[in-house]
């Protein structure tokens, strides 16, 4: 402590002990201030003296002083000594027991702040302060004085939450003490024993937690009185809700039979107390109480109507009248409520548990329907507001299983399902809208607001399936926007609802109703608040795509659009030219007026002189220029071909200046919006104009963002199409942008077929410079000089040809390839000009070649050069291993522009080449793979089936693995090409007793299943269950591409083993588990080293898991789900990312589950976070350490998002052990700005 920190603390000990109020005020604030520091320490002597003024203040006459005195305690626990900490709880302890009440007061909220600020990663203090404490709050609690009892039953509960773990050796005496607290005559001295209580038993040892459990059960099967009851039912749902987890099958069963007896007792508080329990038991013990949910349903359903003192008859007739009349509403309220009448609690009770029971049994949502549905629609009538809001979510909470349950099946060929939970809803759907039409036109907001809450989950759960009922929603909808009392949240909702509504429907259904939709969105775009308007041109644009939609006929509709046009483009018009509006609204406006223009455009010839201007004025407004291209698009691309005239001499230059600016979502629009404009007015503007935009083109042609130079690819390929004139003088500035895109290893899949679209729109120019033997000189540049492909170029060294990745070769080929087919007569010279002298060229030219003769007879018969196919094998031989991949690769491709000249060769030579087989069978792959995606060229592959299987099948058993896995993907692709002759085949192979022979057919079902719909997919879906039951095959190596196989049919295409998840599950578990049998020791040397031969299947079984919980978990038990991830965080380093990666999603997925485990997964993540690499240890093991620490903090950080989560004590201690370890805290924060980050970024990019 340095001597002016000493000077300064004593100083203000001194002011503390002034007579003066003031003085001691501003001297324990400054106090206050200085422990805060980070800086401060003090000696013994220091902490001493401040210890002792601090707590003669806490006794200080002033109570402001009191008051600071006591925040002080906060950060003076973390400066002092452990025996100073002792003194501080001590004294407070004792000042508890004073007679003065407002001592007690002060001292119960000091030691609260006490236990709040004790730091848990301290070795002895915590322990050590939890002891002393302890006894003493036990004896208060034994106090006849109720203040005191109350505050000791608070501070308990804190510390049992806080530091459980460490109070566990005085449990005896703390259940000693609250045990007779139940039985108190306070009501508030029984809910803090509650309290206290549940927190216990989360740490407490068997005995105890079912000493505790047995006493409360046997006091409520022989209760002393009716209070008693209530308690001890309190009690148990408590209990339940913080360690339900312990409870055995034999206690919730007794539980079950209490609650069953009691909820019949004529007591609503008893009645009420009952169904919270269920609902907590529901919640917390979902597989012990599985064989009672029948009867909570039926106890559920029977108290959701209990209301003994209204009669609803009376009103069923007349319904939608008396909600109309302010004098009804008043009379009712008179005559039925009644302040002592508490059966509404009793109701609302049963909603919840409703809510809980649908939320977490997926597995009878059918059952649902059949009987719950039908009766919360009945109780839409329900009288008191909050319960029916309770009634509404606990509808929503169904509506959104249905959604669950039906998302997981988005495959044509699972149509089959659609007879389940949403064919009962659809039958429903009648009803639920008679239910809710007369609710929509309440006076009640929240009863309107929940309304259209359940409308919009209907319509996600059915979509398009309000049409018929528009009448009845519609008026509704109508009330909300045109009630004076209607509040800005109520108009929004109502709007959103509107605009789903109408996104989801066939514009034709909204006919009838347009009349009365057009002046109610209008009326809103002018409402005075932002978001109303916002909402409501949101809205109108929607509304506009109904009136006139662009892909029907005007004649064929029968509806007559014109006499809406005006008043829609005239209350846009206004909003459009307002600047000083929100933004929101200024792009909404922009955006609506696009819609009207593209959709009404040639019904506004008069007006498009004064709108588009405005439009050109939005795009010179940095502000609202990329909502002015959307808009601007969207005109552009209409099929009415609007008259763009008025601005298109001033749009192309404008943007042109966007395609420099460094505004990634601006360029993409410019150039989309500037590629329409070309499609559908190159006739309108001289080549000229269009290169004051083209020329900004070549900077954005690179891999650094593959989708903005796909774009420029795209239109560079229309301008050559449409205006080839404009490229004059232009193609030398970006060819070599293009060429240099070509040579790029990153260049695959769109943006690659958007490179060849453009050579060959190139060549089609026939501008000078764009010729074939130009551009093909210059593809071949980098690797053969042009003309004279028999020497090398004399400014290309070697080492400067081998910096190409190969990628850039099949790049190039492809190109060349493309450009040759415009011009087919050169395709053989060519192909025999590359294969001549090949043996005298160096490797990367021969691959280079080789690859470019593929791709060429890919497209073209190669078959009369005679020399091609042994040309082709003879480099078989290569010692470059890129050099016989090539080969394989381009033996393949010619093959398949000549199949009866080279199959048979392929064919033949695997079978008498041996050493060459794994080359021949990647030929063989290529040519099926090629063939079985056209229907042309399925009927050329065909005939050649039976002889390409026959082959396959004889070298199933071969000794190399890597040729065993392409004849794998051979069979399974030819099996596409004949399912009803070939799948048999497999399934009879797979009765093999060979265990590479199974392992080869199993591992063929992978490459079967796609994630389209294909012609085997009815017959896989017959068989697939008997090759995926080599899940329980004897060899391990069977096991593992069964599971493999599994992935990818979860992944692609769940339907085909839904059904089969039962069986699989439990094989798929048990190879999630360690095998001792598979791990054995190899000595190295002096060393032995262990290996584990199932770490490949556990990791396989892992990575099924994961992709289950991608495709939905409708028919996964989802504790025993949770099991089977809680193991794997103990695992291998691989195992424990992919649970850490699991562990984050279930959190968004199913997070109530989560909760339900949340102490164990914060106990497994603490120890990969708090361990410590061996001080010897390599530096790889140093950075799996740091990226397990990332990946588990990631964790954390998901499990933090669920709602209730920080709630847990475990993880609130865990995320301050985070914040007060630097290392943990600096990734930790990177993460949390990440994940922020991360999904603004998404945002961006979907409205891009």
């Amino acid at each position: 402590m340095s001597s002016h920190q000493y000077h300064q603390i004593a100083n203000l000990l001194e002011k503390m002990t002034s007579t003066d109020k003031d003085f001691r005020f501003m001297a324990t604030n400054d106090l206050m201030m200085e422990l805060q520091k980070d800086s401060i320490i003090l000696d013994d002597d220091s902490e001493k003296k401040v210890v002792r003024m601090v707590l003669k203040l806490l006794e200080d006459k002033n109570g402001e002083v009191q008051n600071l005195a006591v925040k002080c305690l906060g950060p003076l626990v973390n400066k002092v000594k452990e025996n100073q900490v002792e003194t501080i709880v001590d004294s407070l302890c004792a000042n508890m027991m004073s007679n003065t009440e407002q001592l007690r007061d002060i001292s119960s909220i000091g030691l609260k702040t006490v236990i709040a600020e004790l730091p848990q990663s301290s070795n002895s203090l915590a322990p050590n302060v939890c002891q002393r404490i302890t006894g003493k709050l036990s004896t208060a609690i034994e106090k006849e004085d109720v203040s005191v009892k109350l505050e000791s039953l608070d501070i308990l509960a804190d510390l049992l939450s806080r530091f459980g773990e460490f109070l566990i050796p005085f449990h005896s005496t703390i259940l000693k003490a609250l045990i007779p607290q139940l039985a108190s005559s306070r009501q508030a001295v029984r809910k803090r024993t509650i309290v206290a209580l549940s927190f216990l038993l989360i740490q407490a040892n068997s005995n105890a937690y079912n000493g505790v459990i047995d006493h409360l059960l046997d006091g409520l099967e022989k209760p002393p009185n009716p209070a008693t009851i209530r308690t001890y039912i309190q009690c148990l749902a408590s209990i339940c809700r913080q360690a339900g987890h312990r409870l055995c099958n034999h206690t919730i069963k007794r539980s079950m039979r209490v609650l069953e007896q009691y909820s019949e007792q004529d007591d609503d508080e008893l009645r009420e107390f009952c169904l919270q329990a269920c609902e907590a038991f529901v919640m917390r013990c979902p597989d012990a109480i599985h064989p009672h949910i029948s009867m909570i349903l039926a106890l559920c359903l029977k108290y959701v109507t209990y209301d003994p003192n209204y009669n609803y008859e009376t009103d069923d007739g007349d319904t939608g009248f008396a909600m109309d009349t302010e004098d009804d509403e008043y009379v009712d309220s008179e005559e039925y409520s009644d302040d002592d009448d508490m059966s509404w609690k009793v109701r609302r009770a049963a909603a919840k548990c409703l809510e809980v029971l649908i939320a977490t049994r997926q597995e009878l949502i059918e059952d649902f329907y059949r009987t719950l549905s039908p009766a919360l629609i009945a109780r839409f009538k329900e009288r008191e507001e909050n319960v029916k809001s309770d009634i509404f979510h606990a509808y929503v909470a169904l509506l959104k299983s249905t959604r669950l349950t039906e998302d997981v099946t988005p495959d044509p060929d699972s149509m089959d399902q659609i007879s389940g939970p949403t064919s009962l809803l659809m039958e429903q759907l009648p009803l639920i809208v008679k239910a809710v039409q007369p609710l929509m036109r309440e006076k009640s907001m929240k009863t309107r607001q929940d309304c259209f809450l359940l409308l919009r989950e209907l319509l996600n759960s059915l979509p398009g399936a309000l049409g018929p009922h528009l009448d009845s929603v519609v008026p509704g909808i109508s009330y909300s926007l045109n009630d004076k009392s209607s509040t800005s949240n109520m108009k929004i909702e109502s709007l959103g609802f509107l605009y789903s509504l109408l996104q989801g429907h066939p514009p034709n259904v909204f006919h009838p109703h347009i009349p009365s939709l057009v002046p109610l969105v209008v009326t809103s775009v002018f409402d005075p608040f932002y978001k109303i308007a916002t909402e409501a041109l949101m809205v109108l644009q929607q509304l506009v795509k109904v009136i006139r939609p662009l892909d029907t006929n005007d004649s064929k509709s029968g509806f007559d659009a014109s006499s809406f046009v005006g008043p829609v483009y005239s209350c846009t018009l206004q909003k459009l030219k307002v600047t000083d509006v929100d933004q929101e609204v200024k792009e909404r406006a922009i955006a609506c007026m696009g819609q009207i223009i593209a959709n009404m455009g040639d019904m506004l010839k008069p007006e498009l002189s004064v709108c588009l201007p405005i439009f050109m004025e939005r795009l010179k407004n940095e502000v609202t220029r990329l909502s002015s291209v959307k808009a601007l698009t969207m005109i552009a691309a209409s099929t009415l071909r609007i008259d763009l005239t008025p601005i298109l001499h001033d749009v192309l230059p404008t943007l042109g200046t966007f395609l420099r600016k460094n505004h990634r979502a601006l360029k993409l629009h410019s150039l989309d919006l500037i590629n329409k404009i070309v499609i559908n007015y190159s006739s309108n503007f001289e080549p000229n104009l269009l290169q004051t935009a083209i020329v900004e083109i070549p900077p954005l042609i690179s891999d650094t963002d593959l989708h903005v130079a796909q774009y420029s690819l795209t239109l560079l390929s229309t301008v050559a199409q449409r205006q080839p004139q404009a490229l004059v003088g232009i193609h030398e500035q970006f060819l070599p942008s293009v060429l240099i895109l070509v040579r790029s290893p990153l260049l695959q899949g769109a943006a690659l077929n958007c490179t060849l679209e453009l050579f060959q729109a190139l060549v089609q120019t026939q501008l000078p410079g764009l010729d074939y033997h130009s551009l093909v000189s210059k593809l071949m540049a980098p690797v053969l000089i042009g003309g004279d492909m028999s020497s090398r170029s004399s400014t290309t060294s070697p080492s400067e040809q081998l910096q190409l990745h190969k990628q850039a070769y099949h790049s190039s080929a492809k190109c060349i390839a493309a450009l040759t087919q415009q011009c087919s007569q050169v395709a053989t010279p060519l192909a025999t000009k590359l294969i001549t002298d090949l043996q005298k060229r160096n490797d990367t030219e021969v691959i280079f070649c080789l690859l470019t003769i593929g791709e060429i007879g890919r497209h073209f018969d190669l078959s009369s050069i005679q020399v091609l196919p042994q040309t082709i094998i003879e480099c078989f031989g290569a010692t470059s291993e890129d050099v016989k991949a090539a080969a394989s690769h381009a033996l393949g491709a010619v093959s398949v522009g000549s199949l009866q000249t080279y199959l048979p060769l392929i064919l033949k030579e695997i079978e008498v080449q041996p050493k060459r087989q794994y080359l021949l069978l990647h030929s063989l792959k290529e040519v099926i793979s090629s063939l079985s995606v056209t229907p042309s060229g399925l009927a050329q592959l065909l005939p050649s089936v039976p002889s390409i299987w026959t082959q396959l099948f004889k070298h199933c058993e071969c000794s190399e693995e890597g040729s065993r896995n392409v004849v794998a993907e051979c069979l399974g692709k030819l099996v596409l090409v004949n399912p009803e002759e070939l799948l048999p085949q497999l399934q009879q192979a797979l009765r093999s007793e060979s265990a590479t022979m199974r392992t080869v057919v199993v591992s063929s079902i992978k490459f079967t299943i796609s994630d389209q719909p294909q012609p085997i997919d009815v017959l896989l879906k017959q068989s697939i269950g008997e090759f995926l039951f080599a899940l329980r095959d004897p060899e391990p190596q069977v096991r593992r591409v069964a599971l493999v196989a599994f992935n990818s049919a979860v992944h692609n295409k769940p339907s085909l083993v839904r059904d089969l998840l039962p069986t699989l599950l439990p094989w798929l578990y048990s190879e999630t588990k360690v095998k001792s049998e598979l791990i054995r020791e190899v000595e190295m040397g002096p060393f032995k080293h262990t290996v584990d031969d199932g770490l490949d299947i556990r990791k396989a079984a892992f990575e099924c898991m994961y992709t289950l919980l991608e495709q939905g978990l409708d028919r996964v038990d989802v504790m025993q789900f949770l099991d089977h991830v809680q193991a794997g965080l103990c695992d291998h380093y691989d195992i424990k990312m992919l649970t850490y990666l699991m562990t984050a999603r279930l959190a968004v997925l199913c997070p109530d589950k989560v909760l339900l485990r949340l102490d164990q997964f914060i106990q497994q993540l603490r120890d990969t976070c708090t361990h410590k690499v061996k001080a010897n240890s390599v530096k790889q093991e140093y950075e799996k350490q740091d990226e397990l620490k990332r990946s588990a903090l990631r964790a954390v950080s998901a499990l933090s998002q669920i709602p209730k989560a920080k709630k847990n004590q475990h993880l609130i201690d865990f995320l301050k052990s985070i914040k007060e370890t630097p290392e943990l805290s600096k990734i930790f924060e990177y993460i949390q700005k990440d994940s922020v980050t991360g999904g603004s970024e998404i945002i961006l990019m979907d409205q891009s």
